[in-house]
């Protein structure tokens, strides 16, 4: 699995990342957060709005069982952390 990082620069979200499923095959912003001090991975959604009015979310990778959406979570993290190792994130204060 290969998987490219984006920093992001504030808030919760900690980098997003762009990772090839297959040969030429792409999944875009799976988001990694920090949320209470621990890293998530979010599977991107997509949302539409029912007769209801009511929101409603479907992800748009979806995994035989919750075992392989925790194995596929934990390799994402690790690559991250590797990742993160090697790219150490700066933070830039203005006066303005």
């Amino acid at each position: 699995m290969k998987i490219r990082f984006r920093d992001v620069p504030s808030g919760i979200v900690q980098a997003r990342a762009v990772i090839e499923i297959l040969p030429g095959v792409y999944l875009n912003e799976v988001t990694i957060i920090q949320r209470d001090g621990e890293l998530k991975v979010e599977i991107p959604q997509k949302t539409f709005i029912g007769k209801t009015n009511k929101k409603h979310y479907i992800d748009i990778l979806t995994f035989d069982s919750e075992d392989k959406r925790t194995l596929w979570e934990m390799d994402v993290k690790e690559e991250y952390e590797t990742w993160r190792e090697g790219n150490k994130k700066i933070l830039v204060y203005s006066k303005e």
